[in-house]
């Protein structure tokens, strides 16, 4: 061989691996990752007041009054999902304000839910339990709804 075949040989990049690189390794989605985009889309949706029982609200005020304590929550409030490695299925609990059709704003956070999971994790979403726990009243203060109305925290702003 002369030398500048030689250099030729050497100068070809090395193939490592082999196959798409998609499909070498696992990703894994967190519980909390999932509960926190079907909070985010569910709160988008028009009529939907707050999410979670007067208790879970009650007490994430109180824990967002805490240094350090809990503002990543917030946005999972009220979301419980269950992940497996392909799909999802989602349990919602939601106030909707006083006046809305409440078969309608179901409907609307399931669809929202659904292609915000779906698109962001690729998981498939099985199913979207939605329980409307409470209805905003338009003479109720934030904090003076629900069964737990007189432990709510009051609200910050004015």
């Amino acid at each position: 061989m002369t030398e500048s075949q030689l250099g030729a040989d050497t100068a070809r990049p090395v193939k490592r691996g082999g196959g798409d690189p998609a499909t070498r390794g696992r990703t894994t989605i967190a519980d909390g990752v999932v509960e926190k985009i079907a909070g985010l889309a569910a709160r988008d949706v028009v009529g939907v007041h707050a999410m979670g029982s007067g208790f879970a609200r009650t007490l994430g005020a109180v824990r967002d009054r805490v240094p350090g304590g809990g503002r990543s929550a917030a946005p999972a409030r009220g979301v419980k999902a269950e992940v497996g490695e392909v799909q999802t299925a989602l349990d919602l609990e939601i106030v909707v304000d006083y006046g809305v059709a409440i078969a309608d704003v179901a409907r609307a956070v399931r669809e929202n839910v659904i292609a915000a999971v779906e698109r962001m994790t690729g998981l498939e979403v099985v199913e979207v339990n939605i329980a409307v726990s409470d209805v905003k009243l338009p003479d109720e203060a934030d904090g003076d709804y629900g069964p737990d109305s007189a432990d709510a925290a009051e609200p910050r702003l004015q």
